[in-house]
């Protein structure tokens, strides 16, 4: 900020952020990007993802311009795609070059994913500041290699292993979306919205950002005990499962490819059965809501079990591995839906948890180092 004949005049910046691939890394990128436009509309925020991935959509549907990379990740299991993954590393540096030359950003923000590497080496190689948004509880591999040459480096837990240099890594949370924690209502005029008796309880059932088949697979074997709890049901099922899973709605079923709404399936939810993600963890800490993780096993270096874990060691929500589902699931539902005080404790641990300014602590930190 700097004064001009007496009043405050704004500096525009040109902020640059790279990550995608899944809703963790995407939503705190686009969680900072609105913290900085709230702050000034003047700045020029540009983002970078990865051709084909869900990014290249959801920015743009949030009122940002981004730009796509020609990168994958190396695949787990034999593909075909790992061999062309050495030519795709050499044409995203290259194309990473040009954006960045082209736009000259003041600052390079990465949160994870396939084009976060090659978008923060070119500017890193450029002497641009950069710096990084870790939202798990086990490292990414893309952040390890990023965090020697960066600026600043914001976690989520204080469970890196050492992996980050202690003296420019700061906890603040994991960014989360405004509409979040501003549009919470009371359960029962949550619960009307979806039609539902606002006096019945409802349960809310979560795949994450693409859906999650062994859990659709879990819910539906299990709507008879579902609906013998007397639970009302909201069940995002996924894009690509709706069609197999719609015509099991009913009264007190509703059944969505996925929620549009978030603020508003959290706030009538009175338990939440979910995947363990990044953006859900943070999302699960400002609601205070009692809930049951599964974490998705197929992800990086299994980061979802973690993220599970550590919730479920400060008391905070219950931990039910994908593999135990068949065995475990309805016992465990029962007991809790039958516990008020154990429902109680998981909502109140799990909201002692909660950092909703996340993105305004990060988005301080920034400009106090780059002197803004």
């Amino acid at each position: 900020m700097l004064k001009e004949s007496g009043e405050l005049k704004q500096i525009s910046r040109r902020i640059m952020i790279s990550g995608g691939g899944t809703g963790g890394h995407i939503f705190p990128a686009l969680a900072i990007a609105q913290e900085f436009f709230s702050r000034n509309q003047q700045h020029s925020i540009l983002f970078v993802g990865a051709v084909g991935k869900m990014e290249m959509n959801s920015v743009p549907n949030s009122g940002f311009k981004i730009k796509g990379l020609w990168i994958d990740g190396l695949q787990r299991r034999l593909s075909s795609r790992n061999a062309l993954l050495p030519l795709k590393l050499l044409v995203s540096l290259l194309q990473a070059s040009l954006i960045i030359s082209k736009f000259k950003p003041d600052i390079v923000i990465g949160t994870g994913g396939y084009a976060s590497f090659p978008t923060l080496r070119v500017a890193q190689f450029l002497k641009k500041p950069t710096m990084i948004q870790e939202q798990n509880a086990l490292v990414g591999i893309t952040n390890k290699l990023l965090s020697k040459r960066a600026r600043k480096i914001f976690v989520a837990f204080d469970s890196d292993n050492g992996y980050f240099p202690k003296p420019k890594t700061v906890n603040l949370g994991i960014p989360i979306r405004d509409d979040i924690v501003s549009n919470l209502t009371e359960n029962a005029s949550a619960a009307i919205h979806y039609g539902f008796d606002p006096k019945k309880k409802i349960l809310l059932v979560l795949g994450g950002s693409l859906g999650a088949k062994k859990i659709n697979h879990i819910i539906e074997s299990q709507l008879d005990l579902i609906r013998k709890l007397d639970y009302q049901i909201i069940w995002q099922c996924g894009k690509i499962y709706f069609d197999q899973y719609a015509q099991l709605e009913s009264a007190v079923v509703k059944v969505v490819p996925f929620v549009t709404h978030m603020s508003v399936a959290y706030s009538s939810a009175d338990l939440i059965v979910c995947r363990a993600g990044a953006a859900t963890i943070a999302e699960l800490c400002c609601v205070g809501k009692p809930s049951i993780l599964i974490p998705s096993p197929n992800v990086a270096d299994n980061h979802q079990l973690h993220n599970a874990r550590w919730l479920e060691s400060a008391g905070a929500a219950i931990l039910l591995e994908e593999k135990d589902l068949n065995k475990k699931f309805p016992q465990v539902l029962k007991r809790l839906s039958g516990d008020k005080q154990k429902q109680k404790t998981l909502s109140k641990n799990i909201s002692a948890l909660a950092k909703p300014h996340a993105a305004r602590e990060i988005v301080n930190h920034i400009e106090r180092e780059l002197k803004w």
